[in-house]
């Protein structure tokens, strides 16, 4: 027997102990290389250029994810036993959801168009090293925790929503970690009492005891508040939208034009029919390589989006979500137009950055109350979460700091001409 402990600034002792199968098997896929790559994987991509500290990895994460799964299953088996049926499971899933991130985390599915979810899935079932460990301890875990994760398929319901839910381990994880490394104070939650009010509803899946309710509201206005001064904070609107240009100029340039090694070539150019050895070869340190040499490149739009990015000598960006859209289109006309004045290539210079974020979906794996008499749909129970529900829209113009002074002076008449406030 061997006891393995990993030191979480969140979660404090992370032990792993080798007499207990899952926890033996978890040991052995956090050795694994897939699993080793995700230390090289910012968890937040390029936030780290807008919050100093936020230098964490995928890796730490996704033990994070693990740890809160079996607090969550250890806790729920006590209210039915035949859930320690599933803990390999729930295991390999918690500790496995991210093995599909492409570099900087989420900003890979934008620039390089590829889905975290689906590559997840396809290494699980086709990485001979990651098959192998997870087979080893039942003939078909690789395909059911590629299922799990994938599709939402399991042979029970509460697993499936410890791994993907409104109220899932990752959510919960990843707000206190977040909050933790930005400096954000948000994400501050009451994991004790979220964990400790998660209960059984009468058709197996998961629900919350009323006792947890203010700590499940809490939990969804962090979610909320994490999402409108973080993730879209407007530095990192602007960090994800240079990366996304770099990526579309480099691959319209072409091989013949832009240095690639083998690996990134693929990725660039081949990215729907990637192998494997490709796809786990690319990790923030080698986009970060390929972004630094195209700095020397002979097209000045790749050259110049590059050196914006290494620099950090971003853009400016002003939130006009409260435009309609027509009106947004023509604040980046006049963007383009200005920019062009002061001879600024318009199409590395100007764009706009648009989201739509709901707090809470009560229709897409929503919570639900359950004090043993009545079953009853958070959002019901809850006037703070039924407004949750509402979508909110950020909508971020993205200009050279050169044009700021006259741009603010043709939003003002844009505003004057629709009869805006």
């Amino acid at each position: 027997m061997s006891i393995r402990t990993y030191y979480d600034p969140l979660h404090h002792s992370i032990s792993l102990n080798s007499s207990i199968p899952e926890e033996q098997m978890v040991m052995e896929l956090i050795d694994s290389s897939p699993f080793q790559r995700l230390r090289r994987i910012k968890q937040l991509g390029p936030a780290y250029l807008t919050f100093h500290g936020a230098e964490s990895s995928r890796f730490t994460h996704s033990l994070g994810v693990f740890h809160l799964a079996r607090r969550a299953i250890n806790h729920l088996a006590k209210l039915d036993s035949k859930l320690k049926e599933h803990k390999l499971i729930l295991y390999g899933a918690a500790l496995l959801h991210d093995l599909g991130h492409g570099p900087l985390s989420h900003t890979s599915e934008e620039i390089f168009k590829i889905n975290h979810e689906d590559w997840t899935a396809k290494l699980i079932k086709s990485s001979q090293e990651i098959t192998l460990i997870l087979n080893k301890y039942g003939r078909r875990n690789a395909e059911s925790i590629s299922d799990l994760i994938h599709s939402r398929k399991a042979s029970n319901k509460l697993i499936i929503s410890l791994i993907s839910s409104q109220l899932d381990c990752d959510r919960l994880d990843y707000l206190m970690r977040d909050s933790y490394t930005t400096g954000a104070k948000y994400g501050q939650l009451d994991i004790d009492r979220i964990i400790s009010a998660m209960t059984i509803a009468p058709d197996g899946n998961l629900a919350i005891h009323p006792k947890g309710l203010m700590a499940v509201e809490h939990y969804l206005v962090i979610r909320n508040l994490m999402y409108r001064s973080v993730y879209n904070h407007r530095l990192n609107e602007v960090c994800n939208w240079l990366l996304e240009q770099i990526i579309i100029t480099a691959r319209k340039l072409g091989p013949k034009k832009v240095w690639a090694d083998r690996n990134m070539s693929e990725w660039l150019w081949n990215h729907k029919e990637m192998t494997l050895e490709s796809f786990l070869s690319n990790d923030d340190i080698v986009t970060s390589y390929h972004i630094y040499r195209w700095q020397q490149s002979s097209s000045d739009n790749l050259s110049n989006l590059c050196k914006r990015f290494i620099n950090r000598n971003l853009l400016k960006a002003l939130n006009i979500s409260s435009f309609t859209l027509e009106i947004r289109l023509e604040a980046l006309s006049k963007a383009r137009i200005l920019s062009e004045k002061y001879h600024i290539e318009p199409d590395i210079s100007c764009g706009l950055r648009e989201q739509v974020i709901k707090s809470y979906h009560p229709y897409k794996h929503g919570l639900r109350l359950w004090d043993g008499d009545m079953l009853q749909a958070l959002e019901k129970a809850s006037p703070l979460v039924e407004r949750l529900i509402e979508p909110n829209q950020s909508s971020w113009l993205i200009y050279p700091k050169e044009i700021e002074n006259e741009l603010k002076i043709e939003i003002e008449k844009l505003k004057i001409k629709h009869n805006l406030k």
